[in-house]
């Protein structure tokens, strides 16, 4: 019987199925054509293999590609619950606040019980874009919980 010190962990078996509470942030991207259109992706990870990705296009410019951003992230929101709650972005502002640049997101939310506004912020000092699509993850972090906690 090999050596454990006492209270060290058990090493987990091979038949252990790991079940995720919640979405992964794993992937974003945005491209900018020559003609000033822009098109943002935001790509979740429920389980491993199991990606879950919203894209959103648009005209080019400095508020409109923050809700590009933020729009995407909610089309992989209503993909992963195949629309059974729904978002609406009501809007975006990026403030700055003790020496940082903080992305805000005001969503309504559609088919959950809980709260119909939501609201949602990410530190955001490099990429704006970015930034709006973690703010809408962290607005909408709670409800998504309690849908996959009723799956």
């Amino acid at each position: 019987m090999p050596d454990r010190e006492a209270g060290a962990p058990r090493a987990a078996t091979s038949s252990t199925v790991v079940r995720r509470e919640r979405l992964r942030f794993t992937g974003f991207s945005l491209e900018r054509s020559p003609s000033g259109r822009v098109s943002c992706q935001v790509t979740l990870e429920f389980s491993p293999g199991e990606s879950i990705t919203g894209r959103a296009e648009g005209q080019a410019s400095p508020a409109g590609d923050a809700r590009l951003g933020a729009e995407a992230a909610i089309r992989a929101l209503e993909a992963f619950t195949e629309r059974a709650i729904t978002f609406e972005l009501v809007g975006v502002k990026v403030v700055r606040a003790f020496d940082a640049n903080v992305v805000i997101t005001s969503l309504i939310q559609r088919g959950d019980d809980g709260p119909d506004r939501l609201l949602g912020c990410y530190l955001a000092d490099g990429d704006m874009v970015r930034g709006a699509a973690l703010a809408v993850l962290n607005a909408t972090n709670r409800i998504l919980g309690n849908y996959i906690t009723a799956r």
